[in-house]
C-alpha cells in the first residue's frame, strides 16, 4: 500500500512538473503614452521571443527588459512596418550595444505597397529594409501563410502575410498574423489588421485556425477588422495594447468623447462574453 502512495505521488510530482512547462508571455505597459504594440515571450528553456517591440520612443524600457532576460532574443516577429511596432527594433538594429537578435521573422512589403504611406514613413521603412538587408548576425526571414516554426516547444503559424493588393489601408492590411501556442494556452496576434485584410483571412484556408486562449485586438483596439471578424475567432480573452486615452475613446474631454471606436469595441467584447481583458495602459501584464 505504502508503495502504491508512493508511486501516486510521484506520479502527482511528475503531472504537475509537466503542466509548468509553457511560456511565459509579458504584454509590454504603453510608455509615454504612447500606442506601441510590443510583447515579451520567454521558453520554458528560457529562450526569449520579442512580438513587434513598441515604437522608437519605448526602445529603453524595451531594451532594458530584454537585458534582464539575458540579453539574447531567439526569435523577433514584426507584423508590419509601421513605427509603433518595429520602431524600438529598427533603433536595437542600428545600436544594439549588446542585445542579440538571432531571427527576425517579417512579411516584406513590395515597393507598391511602400509607397501608399506618406513619404516620410516610407523612407522609414526603407532604412529599416536596409538594416535588414545588412544585419550581419541576425538571420532574415520573409514569411508566408502556411509556413510553421517551432521554438523551444513553443510553435508559430503565419495566418495572414502581405496583402499588396489590398491598397487602401495598406500597411496595417498587410499585417503578418501569427498564431503561438503550445499544449497550454495559445495566442493570436492580429498586429494592426485592417477590414478588408480580415475578410480576406476569414474567406482563406487558415480561418480554421483562428481559434486561441488569447487574441491580440486588431489596431488597438480600434479602426480595425469588423465585427464579424471577432465573432467568427473563438476566444475567450482580449489583449489591449493600448494607451488610456485610446481604450476610453478620451482625447481631453472625457470618456468616450473622442473619435475613436475602441468603446464600440468593448461593446463587441461584452457581446461576445468576453470577460478577460489585459490592457496595457494598466500596467504591465504576465500571462503564465
Amino acid at each position: 500500500m505504502k508503495r502504491i502512495l508512493l508511486l501516486v505521488a510521484a506520479l502527482c510530482i511528475a503531472l504537475g512538473c509537466e503542466a509548468k512547462k509553457t511560456f511565459t508571455l509579458w504584454q509590454l505597459e504603453s510608455q509615454v503614452n504612447t500606442i506601441g504594440n510590443s510583447y515579451v515571450i520567454r521558453t520554458h528553456n528560457g529562450k526569449i521571443i520579442v512580438m513587434d517591440g513598441g515604437e522608437e520612443r519605448e526602445k529603453n524600457y524595451l531594451r532594458g527588459f530584454i537585458d534582464a532576460l539575458g540579453g539574447e532574443v531567439a526569435a523577433w516577429f514584426v507584423s508590419h512596418p509601421h513605427n509603433d511596432h518595429m520602431g524600438a527594433l529598427k533603433d536595437l538594429l542600428e545600436k544594439p550595444n549588446g542585445i542579440k537578435i538571432n531571427k527576425i521573422y517579417h512579411s516584406r512589403f513590395t515597393d507598391a505597397l511602400i509607397d501608399t504611406e506618406e513619404k516620410k514613413w516610407a523612407d522609414y521603412t526603407r532604412v529599416f529594409y536596409n538594416l535588414l538587408d545588412n544585419v550581419k548576425t541576425t538571420e532574415v526571414i520573409d514569411c508566408h501563410c502556411g509556413d510553421e516554426f517551432e521554438i523551444d516547444g513553443v510553435k508559430f503559424k503565419i495566418l495572414g502575410e502581405k496583402n499588396p493588393e489590398i491598397l487602401g489601408n495598406g500597411y496595417n492590411n498587410s499585417s503578418m498574423v501569427i498564431k503561438m501556442w503550445d499544449k497550454h494556452k495559445s495566442f493570436i496576434f492580429l498586429g494592426d489588421l485592417g477590414v478588408e485584410g480580415g475578410d480576406k483571412l476569414l474567406k482563406s484556408e487558415y480561418a480554421k485556425d483562428l481559434e486561441c486562449d488569447y487574441l491580440q485586438l486588431a489596431h488597438h483596439g480600434n479602426w480595425a477588422v469588423k465585427k464579424n471578424f471577432y465573432e467568427k475567432v473563438k476566444f475567450r480573452a482580449a489583449l489591449w495594447p493600448s494607451p488610456s486615452w485610446l481604450y476610453n475613446n478620451d482625447t481631453g474631454n472625457g470618456f468616450n468623447t473622442g473619435h475613436f471606436e475602441s468603446v464600440i469595441v468593448r461593446g463587441w467584447m461584452e457581446e461576445l462574453g468576453i470577460k478577460e481583458h489585459y490592457v496595457s495602459c494598466e500596467g504591465l501584464v504576465k500571462i503564465e
